[in-house]
């Protein structure tokens, strides 16, 4: 249905998020400095199974009323042999998309306006609804087209400001890296407004936001990659994997050097404001305002992303006569979640993405031949 090129940046769209900004923010304020090394460890081992999840998608695909359509539903049920899995695993992405890729956007783009702009959260939901069910009305090629011009410039931007605040900041990059290295094994101690946090906590939201922002075991990537143009699945596994380092080794990166070459992430500043205030203190209110901006253009190109992973998974379920019902609950909740507590939807989204992850791994790991003999063809072949 789309290109390679389209289908990377719509699986960029839903990973590139809130994730990179406010989730990065998130394990450092709960983890500590180390929780970055842990995030780093989950986006290199992500891109393995991001590469398995892709391969299978393809291979495991078929043609549907509205285009290709594939994913770890498929996969788990023709490959593996298992379709009340595929079931259970559909069952969930849906329910997920809800969390991860719709209320957490939603919640934290809306904070961050209304600490900045001082905008209402429901004014900022409102809009954000409104522009959801715009794209998302077209289905998938509305939504390659939407994500091919939009992902490349948002993530341009966010490089812009975060490149400039770090070039001020050079100096203090080495400390930086120093921290997250040492407080990966040691934890770290009370210091100013930050509590403190234990080797556990480090790995525990290191790994934990590491996953919610490059959905790497998840199976949610390879839903779009199955309506990629090709014929050979390794093709879009390698176009895939690249996603997960450009998501977590580079973009949040990038968020945590510009965090701990401040002192601001020890004064107990919220983690929906830690990146922006972050900033602030290098490039004043200018920074704090793109920031803000760029907060927002994640959140929706996640919104859109997810919004595709949810619908495949509920026509999977219930048929393609579903889909225009779950798009207009899926615009709904995207008010909601504008507007209800922040720790009660980041706790829903890492219990969906758990559930999300147990399906999709089982399968991946009973098709691990299939992955093997695939891979050994292509290179043999090129």
């Amino acid at each position: 249905d789309i290109s390679h090129f389209s289908t990377l940046m719509t699986a960029l769209a839903a990973t590139v998020g809130i994730g990179n900004i406010v989730g990065v923010a998130t394990a450092i304020t709960l983890g500590g400095p180390g929780a970055v090394f842990w995030m780093w460890l989950t986006g290199l081992l992500g891109m393995a199974t991001k590469y398995s999840e892709a391969l299978l998608a393809v291979k495991y695909r078929e043609k549907g009323p509205h285009g290709m359509q594939g994913g770890p539903m498929y996969y788990i049920s023709k490959g593996a042999k298992l379709p009340w899995l595929g079931a259970v695993f559909a069952f969930c992405t849906f329910i997920a998309a809800f969390g991860a890729g719709n209320m957490v956007q939603a919640n934290s783009t809306a904070s961050i306006f209304r600490h900045v702009f001082d905008i209402p959260l429901e004014i900022t939901g409102a809009v954000l609804a409104v522009l959801t069910g715009l794209v998302i009305i077209g289905g998938i090629k509305s939504i390659g087209r939407f994500t091919s011009y939009f992902v490349p410039f948002m993530i341009l931007l966010y490089f812009f400001v975060v490149i400039t605040a770090l070039i001020i900041k050079f100096d203090q990059i080495p400390h930086a890296f120093y921290l997250i290295f040492h407080h990966a094994f040691t934890g770290h101690a009370a210091t100013g407004g930050f509590l403190g946090a234990t080797i556990a906590m480090a790995i525990r939201f290191g790994v934990a936001r590491g996953l919610f922002s490059n959905e790497a075991g998840l199976g949610s990537a390879a839903i779009v990659a199955a309506a990629a143009k090709t014929k050979d699945p390794v093709k879009q596994a390698l176009v895939s994997m690249t996603g997960t380092f450009i998501d977590t080794i580079i973009i949040c990166s990038l968020t945590a050097l510009v965090i701990l070459t401040t002192d601001v992430w020890t004064q107990g500043i919220s983690a929906a404001d830690l990146t922006a205030q972050s900033i602030h203190v290098t490039l004043g209110d200018t920074g704090a305002i793109i920031v803000a901006l760029c907060t927002v253009l994640f959140a929706f190109s996640s919104i859109i992303g997810w919004c595709f992973y949810g619908e495949k998974a509920f026509e999977y379920l219930f048929g393609s006569k579903s889909i225009n019902i779950y798009r207009l609950v899926f615009v709904a909740f995207v008010y909601v979640g504008a507007t209800v507590s922040l720790a009660l939807v980041w706790d829903f989204a890492d219990l969906m993405n758990g559930l999300m992850a147990i399906p999709n791994l089982i399968g991946i790991f009973l098709l691990g031949r299939i992955i093997k003999a695939e891979t050994d063809r292509y290179f043999k072949k090129n």
